[in-house]
């Protein structure tokens, strides 16, 4: 496991970030883990976020020149990535993100920061049913754009209604690829190597529901 993953888990562990027990998610299954991304909420988590983000995209294989972050979550991540992306791999990249209305004085328009063009990378947290990925699609394509890509912090590589996760159901849509900075089975090899026995314990309920509701 790359060292940011296991950085990563280690860090949304201790924050409690990443839980585990039983939550009820909104598609009515009962999780044994639950990733709640909402709490990186102070400056230090914010960073720390940031720069996971950034390792994942620099070992990917992506080209892009933008980074737009969907309003309103997609903002700080946008933001804070290509600051990260410049401090920690020198690579200085275009970033913006949209309003949810047109603003008609100023500047105006829906696009805050850089232009959308060229090649764009589209970040977010955790996609669950792929909604705000193909709003930000056709933000992107309105605008004359390519989607090269998306990141997330999360793939729960889940199945959705059919036998794809969200993610693939995308993936195969748009012809793209969505990195993450981990996924369902990186919690799992996490679980299995941990020393803490209160985390070991578990990896059989987190296995279970990946047999249950995992894609291949």
């Amino acid at each position: 496991m790359e060292t940011y993953k296991s950085e990563f888990l280690d860090f949304v562990v201790k924050e409690k970030i990443l839980q585990f027990g039983e939550f009820t998610l909104k598609s009515g299954r009962v999780s044994p883990y639950f990733f709640n991304a909402g709490l990186f909420n102070t400056g230090k988590k914010l960073s720390f976020l940031a720069t996971c983000y950034a390792a994942a995209i620099k070992s990917s294989s992506l080209n892009f020149c933008t980074l737009f972050g969907p309003a309103y979550k997609g903002i700080p991540l946008a933001s804070s990535t290509a600051l990260a992306l410049a401090t920690n791999h020198g690579l200085d990249k275009a970033y913006c993100f949209n309003r949810k209305e047109n603003k008609n004085h100023g500047e105006g328009g829906s696009i805050v920061g850089s232009k959308l063009a060229g090649d764009v990378l589209i970040i977010d947290d955790v996609i669950t049913a792929g909604t705000a990925i193909k709003e930000a699609a056709n933000i992107i394509r309105e605008n004359k754009a390519n989607l090269s890509g998306v990141v997330v912090a999360l793939d729960r590589q889940e199945k959705g209604n059919g036998s794809l996760s969200a993610i693939q159901e995308l993936e195969k849509a748009y012809e793209i690829s969505i990195i993450n900075i981990i996924n369902l089975q990186d919690i799992i090899s996490f679980l299995e190597k941990s020393n803490n026995p209160n985390l070991q314990k578990n990896t059989k309920a987190v296995d279970a529901y990946r047999d249950s509701y995992g894609v291949s």
